[in-house]
């Protein structure tokens, strides 16, 4: 039986496919791409790199590198071997002043001790399980499965010990035509976190001279299991600790999200964003709304919600959302091969923790995007099923492409 959830044959990796998009999808994915040329028009080959470097060592005595991956444009994008965290985006803005435009901390400490101490995830491949399984259980088969809870009275984002607290093993991809890439793998055992079967899991970062990120994942299993991935970078447009971006403008491709209780949990309801401040399908200033007395916005303090991207069939890439910087021009259009996409305007940063420029981070200082299938899925039967199962292939890409609107300021 072919599953919406597990691709049934590998697809050809980092291609934007064109069947079934929207014309919203369409229009927009063109327009970053116009943006993105005009950004790019004389790409420098030789500039294109791949090269990594000792980052420091974990408390357990594990060394930990960083990569960098640096295409023909001189964009770059850094990552850790620990968690496969992104520490760095480095993007032009409409001057040509380049900024990194993720959150993230200057050491290593900072991911292994703060980040897990306020469940931050900066940056961080998530799983096995993206998101919360409410009260850490769910039935696969028949059978109950408990999972480890992290999250009172949930399993947030895999447990204790998730993908982001692991040590990833990577290789450059050789092969690629204009674009730089690295292979990511790691082997999750059975019963780990609680979940069952032996996953192998496969994450390729390929950033190409088009100004994209492209992350595909890739997994098998042994044995009946749940799968969720997803990639947890804090994005500010303007710039990493350059304050809030309440004054981005937000558009996402979707009519409805799955509301929640209050333990953040869905309530199995597909609700139309229609009449309230989850209602993206136009642009808004993010902040436009932010204080709304919504039920939803008071549960999260903000948007921290699942909305469900238009058009899913479990293979085709839609336009998920698209971010824009006015100060800077700088611009984001995100698409995906899965359902649906969380939004966090990071709610819970509250000063106690600063970056590497030395500025304390608070409540909507980023954006996550965070796509991935529904929050515990495993429970609503109605919902896309996350359960893989041997045969089966997991196989899913999202990409970020970044680009810049409106004209350079005059020197």
């Amino acid at each position: 039986m072919t599953r919406s959830f597990a691709a049934p044959m590998p697809r050809p990796a980092y291609t934007l496919a064109r069947s079934g998009r929207s014309l919203l999808a369409r229009s927009m994915i063109s327009l970053g791409a116009l943006a993105a040329c005009m950004m790019i028009s004389t790409p420098d080959a030789s500039a294109r790199a791949f090269d990594s470097k000792a980052f420091g060592t974990l408390s357990s005595g594990q060394k930990v590198q960083r990569y960098t991956l640096r295409n023909a444009n001189g964009m770059s994008v850094q990552f850790l071997s620990y968690g496969g965290i992104i520490t760095a985006i480095n993007v032009p803005d409409r001057n040509g002043r380049v900024a990194n435009v993720v959150l993230g901390f200057a050491k290593l400490d900072g991911y292994e001790t703060d980040s897990a101490h306020a469940n931050i995830y900066f940056g961080a491949l998530i799983g096995r399980y993206a998101n919360r399984l409410a009260n850490g259980t769910f039935v696969l088969d028949g059978q109950t499965i408990h999972t480890t809870v992290n999250n009172p009275p949930n399993t947030l984002h895999g447990g204790l010990v998730g993908f982001d607290k692991k040590i990833w093993q990577v290789r450059k991809l050789s092969g690629l035509s204009h674009a730089v890439g690295a292979e990511l793998t790691l082997t999750s055992p059975d019963g780990e976190e609680g979940f069952p079967g032996t996953l192998h899991v496969t994450v390729d970062y390929v950033l190409d001279d088009s100004n994209r990120l492209s992350i595909r994942y890739r997994a098998t299993t042994d044995r009946p299991t749940v799968l969720n991935l997803t990639n947890h970078s804090y994005f500010n447009l303007g710039g990493e600790g350059s304050g809030s971006i309440e004054n981005h403008t937000l558009q996402i491709n979707a009519d409805t999200f799955t509301p929640v209780d209050h333990a953040a949990i869905p309530t199995g309801q597909i609700a139309p964003v229609g009449s309230t401040p989850l209602d993206f399908r136009t642009p808004h200033r993010i902040g436009e709304r932010l204080r709304d007395n919504h039920p939803q916005m008071l549960i999260g303090r903000g948007y921290d919600h699942n909305w469900i991207i238009n058009g899913y069939d479990g293979r085709t890439q839609r336009l998920a959302a698209t971010v824009t910087d006015p100060a800077s021009g700088r611009t984001l259009s995100v698409s995906t091969t899965q359902p649906g996409i969380q939004v966090y305007t990071s709610n819970s940063l509250d000063g106690t923790y600063a970056g590497p420029s030395g500025h304390a981070y608070r409540q909507t200082d980023a954006i996550a995007l965070e796509t991935q299938h529904y929050p515990d899925s495993p429970n609503h039967p109605a919902f896309p099923t996350t359960t893989l199962r041997p045969g089966e292939a997991f196989d899913h890409t999202t990409t970020f492409q970044f680009g810049v609107t409106g004209a350079a300021a005059t020197q």
